[in-house]
C-alpha cells in the first residue's frame, strides 16, 4: 500500500503534468471506483462525480496523510490508492488497458488505475468534509511534529505500539511498512504499551520515523514516478528495508532471525533480539 513517501513522490511527479490544467471530460469506466460524495447516495454517484469535475481548473496537487488531493477552483478531488491503485499518463484523449477513471486535459489524459478495485476516486467541497481527512492526525514531516508531540500523543494513549503508530488519527501517513522500519530503526518491541515509553525512548522513536520516512522519500524520488509507463512502480525500496516483509531472514542488526507476528490484522516485522 502506498504510504506517505510514496504518495508525495506521486503528487510532486504529478504537479507539472497538471497543475494549472483544465479539466475537459472525466470519465468514469468502472463506477465502484468512484466515493460518493459525503452526505450522498451511492445511485448516481458516478455521474454526478463526472459533472463536478467537468470544466475545473486543477489549482494545486497536494498530499494529507495516504490521500492524493487536487484542489480544483470548486471543490477538491480526493484519491487514495489503497493496495494497488496507481496512475497512468497519455499523452492524448486516447487511453488503453484498464482504466477505472480518467481526467481529460487538453495536454493528454490522466488515468486513475486499480485492477483490485479496492481504491476510491471522490469529489467534496473541502477538506474538512471528508470523514477519513477530517480526522487525520499530525504530519510526521511536518514542524508540528516534534519530539514532544509526540511524548503526549503517546502517553495520551494505551495501544501497543505498532497499532498506534498505523493509527492514522495519531499520525498520518504512516502503515505498515514504515512502522515496522521505525520500531527497527528505533530499537522498540511492537507489543509496548506507549505510555510506558521512556523520555529516551520517545527520542529514538521520532528521529527513527522521521528519518525512516525521509529516506524513503527520496527511494522514491529516485526515479520520479513515471505514469507514462503503464507497469511504472517504486523500484529499490527494498534495498533499505531491514525487517519488512522479510521474516526468516537474518537482522541486519545483529544476525538474529527476523520475526512475523500479526497485530490487528496486518503482518508486524521485527526482531526480537534488537528491540526490546
Amino acid at each position: 500500500m502506498p504510504e506517505l513517501p510514496e504518495v508525495e513522490a506521486i503528487a510532486e511527479a504529478l504537479r507539472p503534468l497538471v497543475e494549472g490544467e483544465k479539466i475537459v471530460r472525466g470519465r468514469v469506466i468502472h463506477a465502484v471506483a468512484v466515493q460518493p460524495s459525503p452526505g450522498e447516495q451511492k445511485r448516481g454517484a458516478a455521474e454526478r462525480f463526472v459533472r463536478r469535475v467537468r470544466g475545473e481548473m486543477v489549482r494545486v496537487v497536494g498530499r494529507r496523510g495516504k490521500y492524493l488531493i487536487l484542489e480544483l477552483e470548486h471543490g477538491i478531488l480526493v484519491l487514495h490508492f489503497r493496495f494497488d491503485g496507481q496512475l497512468i499518463w497519455f499523452d492524448s484523449r486516447k487511453i488503453s488497458g484498464h482504466v477505472d477513471v480518467a481526467f481529460e486535459t487538453r495536454r493528454g489524459t490522466l488515468g486513475y488505475v486499480d485492477p483490485r478495485h479496492l481504491g476510491r476516486a471522490q469529489w467534496a467541497s473541502s477538506r474538512e468534509d471528508v470523514p477519513g481527512m477530517r480526522g487525520l492526525g499530525v504530519e510526521p514531516l511536518s514542524r508540528e511534529f516534534t519530539t514532544v508531540r509526540l511524548a503526549e500523543l503517546l502517553k495520551s494513549s494505551r495501544q501497543p505500539l505498532k497499532l498506534f503508530l498505523l493509527d492514522q488519527r495519531k499520525v498520518a501517513g504512516i502503515g505498515n511498512i514504515y512502522s515496522s522500519e521505525s520500531m527497527w530503526r528505533a530499537r522498540l518491541d511492537p507489543r509496548r504499551r506507549t505510555h510506558r515509553l521512556s523520555p529516551e525512548e520517545t527520542q529514538r522513536l521520532y528521529k527513527s520515523i522521521v528519518d525512516v520516512l525521509h529516506r524513503a522519500l527520496e527511494c522514491c524520488r529516485k526515479p520520479a514516478p513515471n505514469f507514462r509507463d503503464p507497469t511504472w512502480w517504486f523500484r529499490g525500496l527494498e534495498r533499505i528495508l531491514r525487517v519488512y516483509d522479510r521474516e526468516g531472514e537474518k537482522c541486519r542488526g545483529c544476525g538474529d532471525k527476523v520475526r512475523r507476528i500479526e497485530q490487528g490484522g496486518r503482518s508486524t516485522y521485527f526482531c526480537a533480539q534488537c528491540q526490546k
